[in-house]
This record gives structure tokens, C-alpha cells and sequence, in this order.
């Protein structure tokens, strides 16, 4: 079976003798995969021919039907929430040709991913492979969970190991919906990142205090230090670097990669917080009887909100997640940990310099993110 990334262009080519038009059924739907056709299509496309030749492009038909809304919690089969970025696409096609009679084909259960391809993978870019992500190098925060992306279908065994320590394998599970196709394989719970939230989720209280912070310096609370990976591509074998930062916050931002999967990077150094003001002025006739009180506004405000924005520092990374960087610069869809809320963000750079270790010795990267909605609430 094929593979579809909406965010790249997917080619449905007929290419048949004496071809004069042909037209196209597509349904988009979630949950087990359909052996028959159903009917009841989301869109109904009709071309004509040129030189026997029609393609039709329907991954932007798809990508409408991916909601893709992370809450902070990672999709799983145990939840029902709009977070998933996989769907199932039925299509038939209705050949009309001269001379002879209309020629049908149905495909079923073609599975669309909310990914890309890069130019230089061709059309139709498949993408094949169990490990969703780029970098084999992880740098996380040494008091939060990691959690590992793979395809369902691809993917054979996922093992956690610390200190050469086999602490829990992961196998894939049959008969998954559509939406559960990417497991977010982990020690932890899928709402649960740090020692805090696993505190709060079992019913407790948090008491943040020095003796709590130097705890959660000094002790790793998901100890993994290395992943083995088994997929279709292979062995992959992933480096974990727990990172404990005593100076600063780090932040976590979670955005969908090339694979249409969530990941997660985070910016362990110096953040400073800013705010930009917007409003709306407007003349008021202040004079009454001929006079007027001088403590009263002949310049007024209409409207003024504000939007709040992010200066982050990643800390030092190694060269190999560059392409990590470059997809982040590439999401369309980012959010980040703020204060105990899952808060949607965009990124505001437009360039980013790729760093390499032989001209810039320690990697860092700046970026600033701004929070995807006003200060004020303004939602009516």
C-alpha cells in the first residue's frame, strides 16, 4: 500500500489508450479500514484527457480531514480526541474511453499522514519507515518522559535500556484505528511529562519547595539512556542525553514533523518574555455648551490587546539534529509547555543558519516563538 503526505502534493495518474475523461470518488474517513467500497465520497472530481493523460492531486482534499489539535496529551487508542494526524482514503476512478466501456478501479485503505517530502524525494513521497523521527541523538530534560514515534505498521520491537539495563520493550498491536496508527512508545503515561503531572494525575499535591528542586536536579525520574528500534528500515539505535539545567526553565515544544508525527525539542538556556501592544484610536467630540474639561480624552481607544512572545535558547546540540531544527522551522503546527498549559505558538523566524561544528564549535540556536492568540481574551 501506498503512503500519503498531505502537506506534499499526491499524484493519482491515468495514463490509458484512447482515454477521453475520467472521474474521481474519494473518501476520507477514521477508525478500522473499509474491504469494500461504501460510497458517500467527501468529493467527487471530474477531468478531461489531454494526450490520454489526467492527473489528479488530492492531498489538500486530505489534509482538510487531519485535525492534528494537540492537547498535551499524546494520542492513543485509549483516548477519543481530534489529536490525530492519520486518516484513511478510499478512492474509485471511472475511466471513460473511447470505443470501449468505462473502465473501473477502486483502492481501499490507503493510509495519509499528516508529513512531507522534500523536493529532492520526488512526487509522491513515501516515506517508509518505522522510526519517526530524523535524529538519533535526543536531548531531553532529565525529569520528563521520553516518548518515541513509530509507525504501527512498520515498527517490530521498541526496547528501553539505562545503563545497559533492558527496562521495557514495546510491540506493536494489531487491528489499530486509522488514528492510532503513530504509537508514542514510552515508560510514562500519555499525559503525564514530569515528576510534577505525575504527582497532580495520581491525585496529589505538589509542594514546590528547595528540598523538591534539589531532588529533581539530582535524580533522573525516567531513567533511559538508550532505545533499540526495530522497523523495516532496520536497527536503529538512539541516544538518549538526559540534560539537567540547575540556572534555567527549559521549555518544551512539541510540533508535527516531516513524518506527521509529534516530537518534541527542547530549549534548555536563557528565555526572556516580551509583549507587543496593537490598538485602534479614534477623535471624540469632547465640547459641551462651548467649553470643555481638560480632563477629558479628546483622543480615545477603540480596541487594544496585546500579543506576548518567547525569545528561546536551545542549549548546546549536537550537529545531527540539525534537520530537527530545520523541520521545527518547517511546522506549521507548534506548541509549547508553559506554565503547567499545552499553548499553540508560532515560530517568527524566517531564516535559520544551519551550525556545524567545525566553523561554530558549540551549537546554539535562537529562536523566538509568539503565543497564537491575544493577551486579552477576546474570544466571542
Amino acid at each position: 500500500m501506498s503512503k500519503i503526505n498531505v502537506r506534499s502534493p499526491y499524484f493519482i495518474n491515468l495514463n490509458t489508450t484512447n482515454l477521453t475523461s475520467a472521474t474521481l470518488e474519494l473518501r476520507i474517513y477514521i477508525g478500522g479500514v473499509e474491504t469494500t467500497w461504501q460510497g458517500s465520497p467527501q468529493y467527487t472530481l471530474t477531468s478531461t484527457a489531454i494526450n490520454e493523460h489526467i492527473n489528479f492531486e488530492i492531498a489538500e482534499l486530505i489534509k482538510d480531514y487531519i485535525p492534528a489539535a494537540f492537547s498535551g496529551t499524546y494520542p492513543n487508542s485509549l483516548l477519543a480526541a481530534d489529536d490525530y494526524t492519520t486518516v484513511y482514503v478510499d478512492y474509485r476512478t471511472t475511466e471513460t474511453i473511447t470505443g470501449s466501456s468505462d473502465v473501473v478501479t477502486t483502492v481501499l485503505g490507503e493510509r495519509a499522514f499528516y508529513g512531507y517530502g522534500y523536493f529532492e524525494e520526488g512526487a509522491n513521497p513515501q516515506l517508509l519507515q518505522g522510526y519517526l523521527q530524523s535524529n538519533t541523538t535526543i536531548l531531553k530534560s532529565d525529569d520528563d518522559a521520553l516518548r518515541i514515534p513509530v509507525d504501527n505498521e512498520n515498527t517490530t520491537s521498541v526496547a528501553f535500556l539505562n545503563k545497559g539495563a533492558q527496562i521495557y520493550v514495546w510491540t506493536p498491536t494489531s487491528g489499530l484505528k486509522i488514528q492510532d496508527q503513530i504509537a508514542y512508545v514510552s515508560t510514562a503515561s500519555a499525559d503525564v511529562d514530569n515528576y510534577r503531572e505525575r504527582v497532580e494525575a495520581s491525585g496529589g499535591t505538589f509542594e514546590d519547595n528547595p528540598c523538591i528542586q534539589e531532588f529533581l536536579r539530582n535524580e533522573t525520574i525516567y531513567p533511559v539512556d538508550e532505545v533499540i528500534i526495530n522497523a523495516i528500515e532496520g536497527v536503529t539505535v538512539l541516544n538518549i542525553e538526559n540534560i539537567i539545567e540547575c540556572k534555567y526553565t527549559p521549555y518544551k515544544l512539541t510540533f508535527i514533523n516531516k513524518f506527521g508525527a509529534y516530537q518534541d525539542i527542547y530549549f534548555f538556556k536563557n528565555s526572556k518574555l516580551a509583549m507587543t501592544t496593537e490598538k485602534d484610536k479614534y477623535k471624540s467630540n469632547i465640547l459641551n455648551n462651548g467649553t470643555y474639561a481638560t480632563y477629558n480624552a479628546q483622543v480615545r481607544l477603540l480596541t487594544k490587546n496585546a500579543n506576548q512572545r518567547l525569545t528561546l535558547n536551545s542549549g548546546y546540540y549536537p550537529e545531527s539534529n540539525n534537520e530537527v531544527f530545520k523541520q521545527l522551522f518547517l511546522s506549521d503546527k507548534v506548541w509549547i509547555e508553559y506554565k503547567n498549559k499545552t499553548l499553540s505558538v508560532n515560530i517568527e523566524n524566517n531564516n535559520i543558519d544551519y551550525k556545524t561544528s567545525l566553523t561554530d564549535s558549540l551549537i546554539n540556536y535562537t529562536i523566538d516563538v509568539s503565543f497564537a492568540f491575544d493577551t486579552i481574551n477576546n474570544i466571542r
